[in-house]
């Protein structure tokens, strides 16, 4: 269950991250989703599209125009994901589905409002570019990830 936590955590950072990165492991063999309502997360279609959002979103994420994870739309969007994303890992895990969709929600919350902040902190107190510290940032998410789901 904290796996499902964690990688809420990981969409609250990058909300197609998480479920691209479970796509991928499920596509790989990691996660055992044959047999369930997210099969299809392993399937080849789904690798595909959600590689190409999550690669779309961590070049949009570095545009000045993009509206803040905070807000009431894209903080839904990372509740999704995360709910969609520790399901998955309750799955793999063999444990109760509902609640590691809420735990993968409630790590979306987590992940979206303290990402924001310590992204805030590090640029404002080491004077530094957006830029860098957003690169770290989706570094971590995609690291972190990929580290979770590798537990399985």
């Amino acid at each position: 269950m904290a796996l499902a936590f964690s990688i809420g955590i990981v969409a609250g950072l990058r909300s197609f991250t998480a479920p691209a990165i479970v796509c991928w492991a499920a596509y790989l063999g990691w996660l055992k989703l044959h047999s369930s309502h997210l099969a299809f997360m392993g399937s080849i279609a789904a690798v595909v599209i959600f590689t190409i959002f999550a690669l779309a979103e961590l070049s949009a994420d570095k545009l000045p125009k993009t509206p803040s994870r905070t807000g009431p739309l894209p903080l839904t969007f990372r509740v999704v994901t995360g709910a969609l994303s520790g399901a998955a890992l309750g799955i793999a895990g063999n444990q109760s589905v509902a609640l590691a969709a809420i735990l993968g929600a409630s790590g979306a919350i987590v992940g979206a409002f303290g990402g924001y902040q310590v992204r805030h902190k590090l640029v404002t107190s080491l004077h530094v570019r957006d830029y860098g510290v957003a690169v770290l940032e989706d570094l971590v998410a995609i690291g972190g990830g990929l580290l979770i789901v590798s537990r399985f």
